[in-house]
């Protein structure tokens, strides 16, 4: 895919964000669905959650995991500020909050206090939750499952979830023509579609379909086996594809 298509899907989901951010937390209150993460996440654990939101994770964890030492990063600047917002009323943990955009390469050198408190290799758990499927570029998604492997300790998992939209008969009903945002479909990879948002005014995120097959292809070129896979979340439970990755074979 060329720089420049790419910069420009990752300006839709920007804009996205920035003019939807109240809308969207509201749509993201309760955790109650991400509860399947917990058996992946042990107790003391050092967690990095890669597009953390408006920060419910964060919530889970404090109700479920409050000893786990715990890093969100988002690339929204107003749902950061909306975790820090929520975070301020809990004392039980330790969390913090950063402003860190994955589609740059060199996002982990956004945060020189966060890479001196967590280093290479420090976390054992790093969540990417509905956040891989809206990175454009399958080099791009590739190269961030490398970086993602480099942070992670021998022995710790990856859990990712990406909407499974394509066979989710409410989520198709969102898709709309790439004219809709002035770009040619030709110019895009299999799986990319554009969808619709009409809470609170009408958007658009751009978004990349991420089945079981592209799932172990991005696992396998980060040097990472998938030891589980499994389908949650959603109105039906079936709307997003986990998968549970880790450095040693299962």
């Amino acid at each position: 895919m060329k720089p420049e298509l790419i910069e420009r899907l990752n300006q839709i989901n920007q804009e996205f964000y920035a003019a939807f951010a109240t809308a969207f937390s509201e749509t993201r209150k309760s955790a109650r669905e991400l509860e399947v993460i917990l058996p992946y996440i042990a107790y003391g654990a050092r967690v990095l959650d890669i597009g953390c939101g408006n920060g419910r994770v964060a919530a889970l964890l404090a109700e479920h995991r409050h000893d786990v030492m715990y890093v969100g990063i988002d690339s929204s600047p107003e749902l950061i500020a909306r975790s820090r917002m929520h975070d301020a009323s809990r004392r039980s943990q330790v969390a913090s909050f950063w402003v860190a955009d994955i589609a740059k390469p060199d996002w982990t050198n956004y945060l020189p206090q966060w890479r001196e408190e967590a280093g290479t290799g420090a976390f054992d758990c790093i969540l990417l939750l509905a956040v891989l499927h809206h990175i454009p570029g399958s080099d791009v998604r590739a190269r961030i499952m490398r970086q993602v492997c480099e942070l992670l300790s021998p022995r710790g998992r990856v859990v990712i979830s990406t909407w499974q939209f394509v066979d989710n008969e409410r989520m198709r009903k969102k898709i709309v023509p790439w004219s809709a945002a002035g770009i040619d479909e030709h110019e895009l990879e299999p799986g990319d579609a554009l969808l619709s948002w009409k809470r609170g005014g009408v958007g658009l995120r751009y978004c990349h379909w991420i089945g079981e097959d592209e799932m172990r292809l991005l696992a396998a070129q980060a040097g990472l086996n998938v030891v589980e896979t499994f389908r949650a979340g959603g109105r039906e439970g079936t709307l997003s594809l986990y998968g549970v990755l880790a450095v040693e074979a299962n």
